[in-house]
């Protein structure tokens, strides 16, 4: 937290994502320093967002990650219960940008984006985040405007 609040203060025009699962626990610290979120899943962490941000007058950027794969593991909603988070987040005055997700391992991911590029046109979101550095081109081919390509720039992690 130190290091990157000592980057936003020397680099003004950074934007920060937080792009992993996000606990309520920590929704205080994250909006304080991220300018996107891309791992909302529940009204729950909606909720807490939306009043952590109205409490310091910060608009977070936000992504709902859709559990596009219907997998036990992965965080984000199942596609049947998009409907009414969708509606929850506008209620509570998130800044809804778009969806998110992770298709499942080891899979051609293309019936996954196209999926998930579909439900994304289906609620008029313009941004959409999905593709990794091992799927990335088959995300841009589906309309991706955020992707997550930290192993080919930083390496694969040890």
């Amino acid at each position: 937290m130190k290091k990157w609040q000592d980057l936003k203060l020397k680099y003004n025009n950074v934007n920060l994502h937080m792009i992993g699962k996000l606990q309520t626990n920590k929704v205080r610290d994250c909006v304080k320093l991220f300018d996107f979120i891309h791992s909302v899943d529940s009204k729950k962490l909606a909720k807490k967002i939306s009043d952590e941000q109205n409490k310091i007058n910060k608009k977070i950027k936000i992504f709902i990650q859709v559990n596009i794969g219907q997998e036990n593991q992965k965080s984000g909603i199942l596609k049947d219960e998009l409907d009414e988070l969708i509606s929850y987040c506008k209620e509570v005055n998130l800044n809804l940008l778009g969806l998110m997700c992770i298709p499942p391992a080891n899979v051609n991911a293309s019936k996954y984006f196209e999926e998930t590029n579909s439900l994304n046109r289906k609620f008029g979101f313009s941004e959409l985040s999905m593709g990794m550095s091992s799927d990335y081109l088959i995300a841009c081919e589906n309309s991706s405007t955020f992707l997550r390509v930290g192993s080919n720039i930083f390496g694969k992690r040890s």
